[in-house]
């Protein structure tokens, strides 16, 4: 069999989770050739949280191929843990060069997750998942993350048609080699930028460029529908409680409320929909902060559901 396209994959729930082992086994059983930097331990919700001046242990976890099953006559795969953030697999991964640890590996995405609850709403800001796939398109790599949209189950196969349909789409739309990894041509290079340009092309270039992320939940129980959506409303209430001798305290929600506005990430996936929500990259401000025309036209939904530009 040939090898298609070779990956990065992190995430934020660590090297032993399983929805990262899930996303191992399908990608690779699928032929891509594989290189993983995950965190050594769970990190939710470290959002883009660095180990500054840190020393973090580089492990060899190439034991969980024969743990996983992979077949060793196929793509190379590469597996490390980091003894840090989502966001530092991501820089070390990337800034260090993936032919200095993952040889015969030049990944042309980086897939985040799958990840163990879900990242809608203002979760994207908070979710280490999330952040790890920003990370890689900050440094010029297109990038995807990936949530199971539930705590309820462990079934990471939910929505894997979805997952594979949205890797395969994108992957037609990336570079082979990724035209500002390391952003080497700086704030300047801004393929997106031309207004006399297609606007469906504009899109492509800004995910190509790492500019715009994709961001997939699954939901509970699938009921085969895929919808490309903003990010809804969610809200957490009772997010703090004190520890039982009152001498510090505990986050975590007491409760959860999401609104329920029509079309939208929380709305899609209570639904029991594959939700799909593009994100721009950058802070507001930044040179290279897609327009929100951009942002906009990204949600144009093709027939099946998937972002109608991934073509």
């Amino acid at each position: 069999m040939a090898w298609r396209e070779p990956l990065f994959l992190t995430n934020d729930d660590g090297i032993d989770a399983p929805g990262l082992h899930r996303l191992i086994q399908i990608l690779h059983g699928r032929g891509h050739p594989i290189a993983v930097l995950a965190p050594a331990r769970e990190q939710s919700a470290t959002s883009m949280r660095l180990s500054l001046r840190t020393e973090m242990a580089f492990n060899d976890r190439n034991d969980l191929a024969e743990t996983l099953g992979l077949d060793s006559e196929g793509p190379p795969v590469r597996i490390f843990s980091l003894d840090g953030s989502p966001c530092d697999c991501t820089i070390v991964a990337i800034d260090q060069g993936f032919e200095s640890w993952a040889q015969m590996i030049r990944p042309q995405m980086c897939i985040s997750g799958i990840n163990f609850g879900p990242n809608i709403s203002l979760d994207v800001i908070h979710s280490g998942t999330v952040s790890a796939a920003r990370e890689s398109g900050l440094y010029g790599l297109p990038a995807i993350a990936l949530s199971l949209g539930t705590y309820l189950h462990e079934d990471f196969s939910v929505g894997t048609e979805a997952i594979l349909n949205l890797i395969d789409r994108a992957l037609l739309v990336a570079n082979t080699e990724p035209s500002n990894l390391m952003r080497t041509r700086g704030s300047k290079h801004q393929p997106w930028g031309d207004p006399e340009m297609p606007m469906d092309e504009r899109i492509r270039e800004a995910f190509r460029s790492g500019d715009l992320i994709l961001n997939l939940n699954t939901p509970h129980v699938w009921n085969g529908v895929v919808e490309t959506v903003p990010l809804g409303a969610r809200w957490y209430h009772g997010a703090t409680k004190p520890t039982g001798n009152n001498d510090g305290f505990i986050l975590g929600a007491a409760s959860i409320e999401d609104e329920p506005l029509p079309k939208t990430d929380g709305s899609g996936l209570m639904a029991g929909n594959v939700v799909i929500s593009p994100l721009a990259t950058w802070p507001q401000t930044h040179p290279l902060n897609v327009p929100d025309s951009i942002l906009h036209a990204a949600l144009s939904e093709d027939e099946d559901g998937y972002p109608s530009w991934l073509c």
